[in-house]
Formats: C-alpha cells, structure tokens, sequence
C-alpha cells in the first residue's frame, strides 16, 4: 500500500491556502500550488516577485493552492537557507497565470537539469462522474502506460517530463497498474478509489528503481465525499484529519512556523 506523503508543514499550508481561498478570490485571480518532485534535490525555499513565498520545501511536498493576481509572476527557487539575489535560483521562470484558472508548478528533473513543468488543471467534472491525470516525473524512467491490471490502459506512452490529458471515468475502485508498453509492470496500483465529483492528478516520482506515486485532488465539488484516494494510490494516515483540524487551529492563532508572504496574496 503506497502512501500519500502529506506531512504537518503540508498540511498547514493546505489548511492556510483552503481559509485564504475564501476570501481573497475574485475575478482577478488563479490558483497555483507548487510540487518538490526533484529526487535528488534538497529543500527548497520559492520566492515569487522576490518575496520569500514557501520555506523549506521538502521533496514530495506540495503548497496546496494559492489565490496569486492575474498576470506574469517571477519565480525562484533557492535551495533552503540560501540567501535570495534575484536571477541567482537554482530555478526561474517568468510565469503567466489567467483570472479564474489552476495551474500546477512541479519542479522536476534531476538537480543538474532541474527545471519548472507548468500545467493547467481542471476545476470541474460531469455530475456523478471522476476525472484522473497522469504525470510522468521521473526522470530515468522510460515510457509507461497506466491501465487497468491486465486489461487496457487507460494512459499511453507517457513519458518524461509530460503530463496526460484528463479521462473521465465512471467513479469507483480500480485495480490499476504503472507498467512498460510491452506489459511488464512497475508498480502496482490496487483498489485505487476514486470519488465521484472529484479531479485527481497523480503523479509518478522519484527514480526508477525507488518508483513511486503523489496523489493530489485537484477540484471537489460542493458536497462530494472525502476526495483523497485510497488504497493503490495511497491511504491517509487515519490521524491526518486530526492534524488538518489542530493545523487550522493553529492558523487562527497565527502559527508563527507558516511562511506564506502578503505579496503572492495580494
């Protein structure tokens, strides 16, 4: 049973981002959250517009999303504890965002050849239904399709550094699988429950021969069910909802360990 890696400062953030969602949406704003998927990379702090925006980033980690303005954003990203000087990241990229839409920023590739994969996500799903991306961001992977055990694949020929389109599929539990196009499989996916009403972008990490998988949802509709997925692409920890209420309430009391800046807010 694979794990979905959310950790305490992860799960801060995801409550801080869901509290500041509410209230600094507007018509002017997007939606961006970051993902470490550099295997070899260590923590990193992301400044955007020369703003320290995320600290210590570790690998696997996600920021859950963030309301930023409408327009093009500079983002660095410095190892952690370096000392900021602009045009210095190891990472920069000049990144343009649109009023009313998501996107994922993942940092990816091995650390010599580290770079930005930027995509747009979805925030809606036909009533009833589930829908599911898949991102190859390994980087000594080959090619691989994710499909049912034994039966057709759903996603073909995925390679490094891309991300799928969305497949709209009947929700329920899915038997599912990472293999090479000739059948041969990586890594196991079983009963892999995916909620109606839900978006979900997974995404394979890490190096090949430690090959494993992140599991993010990308939009839940008003009234679904929990829309983590289970099993095959990771169970949270039964205790993760009980660190999700005590982050918000740290929150409220304003934690000081939570460095989300004013700019990326603004």
């Amino acid at each position: 049973m694979k794990k979905i890696l959310v950790s305490f400062s992860v799960a801060l953030a995801l409550v801080f981002s869901l509290l500041a969602s509410g209230v600094m949406a507007d018509s002017h704003t997007a939606k961006v959250r970051v993902v470490h998927a550099s295997p070899d990379a260590p923590a990193v702090d992301v400044y955007v517009n020369g703003d320290l925006t995320l600290e210590e980033v570790p690998f696997k980690a996600d920021s859950g999303y963030l309301e930023v303005p409408a327009g093009t954003h500079d983002v660095e990203v410095f190892a952690s504890g370096t000392e900021y000087a602009a045009g210095e990241g190891v990472l920069q990229a000049d990144l343009a965002v649109e009023a009313g839409k998501a996107y994922t920023v993942a940092a990816a590739n091995l650390l010599e050849s580290i770079e930005f994969v930027v995509v747009e996500d979805s925030m809606e799903v036909t009533e009833g239904q589930t829908k599911v991306r898949v991102g190859h961001l390994s980087p000594d992977a080959p090619a691989v399709d994710v499909g049912v055990i034994g039966g057709d694949a759903l996603f073909s020929g995925a390679e490094f550094p891309g991300i799928t389109d969305y497949a709209e599929l009947d929700a329920g539990t899915y038997d599912l699988e990472i293999r090479l196009p000739d059948g041969t499989q990586v890594l196991p996916l079983e009963g892999t429950e995916l909620a109606a009403d839900t978006v979900y972008s997974v995404f394979a990490v890490n190096t090949v021969d430690s090959l494993e998988v992140i599991a993010l949802v990308d939009y839940e509709a008003a009234g679904s069910p929990d829309g983590m997925p289970t099993t095959g692409l990771g169970t949270p920890d039964q205790s993760q909802a009980m660190w999700l209420l005590l982050g918000g309430a740290l929150v409220l009391i304003g934690a000081s360990t939570l460095v989300w800046k004013k700019r990326f807010q603004q």
